[in-house]
């Protein structure tokens, strides 16, 4: 097997869109990859902020949220899978015995070299009394990709991939994230032709 034909693994990556994809789900968006295998590809989109603030869709949830320095933050759209169901992505949160490498949260997963992502409800009651993960990003929805299919989209020139970087998840305002994600790459938007890949 030559190193061509060597699987990638994009976990813990940003996928950033280029500008001719024009799906309008992932148009202009970065997807931060939770999960990377031949089996396929999950992540969640970070820079697409829904209607629902935190404070709305705790209230939904019949908690209250603790947490007033979230209260106004957007609930993200996450993707297309599963929109009715929340994914909370959040810094890793160290188990409460040493001997322990179990996460914290009921379903989490951990993400190698990068965060965890939590679809349980503890998480959310962790937040609602003031605790909980201090840096959060919650989502409706998901991204995914069957086997080979997201391989077979960047051999299309659909998206680009970097590092992730966690400060751009947390601290970039939300409207400055595609622009921040390709200047990891040394990329300005303009640089960028639709038509890139179709000559």
């Amino acid at each position: 097997m030559s190193d061509d034909s060597a699987p990638i693994n994009l976990t813990n990556h940003f996928l950033i869109a280029m500008p001719g994809l024009a799906d309008a789900t992932f148009s202009k968006s970065v997807v931060y990859l939770c999960e990377h295998s031949e089996r396929g590809a999950l992540g969640l989109v970070i820079n697409k902020p829904s209607d629902i603030k935190l404070q709305s869709l705790f209230d939904k949830v019949e908690l209250p949220l603790g947490r007033t320095d979230l209260k106004d933050e957007p609930v993200f759209q996450g993707g297309p899978v599963q929109t009715e169901r929340g994914f909370v992505l959040h810094e890793a949160i160290l188990p409460q015995k040493a001997e322990s490498d179990d996460p914290v949260y009921s379903s989490t997963m951990v993400i190698p070299g990068g965060l965890e992502m939590t679809t349980s409800r503890d998480v959310l009651e962790a937040l609602s009394t003031g605790g909980g993960p201090r840096r959060v990003l919650v989502s409706l929805g998901y991204a995914a990709w069957g086997e080979g299919q997201l391989e077979s989209e960047l051999v299309e020139n659909s998206w680009l991939t970097v590092d992730a970087d966690l400060a751009l998840i947390f601290e970039t305002p939300v409207d400055q994230r595609y622009d921040k994600a390709l200047s990891l790459l040394g990329l300005q938007a303009w640089m960028l032709s639709p038509e890139a890949g179709h000559a």
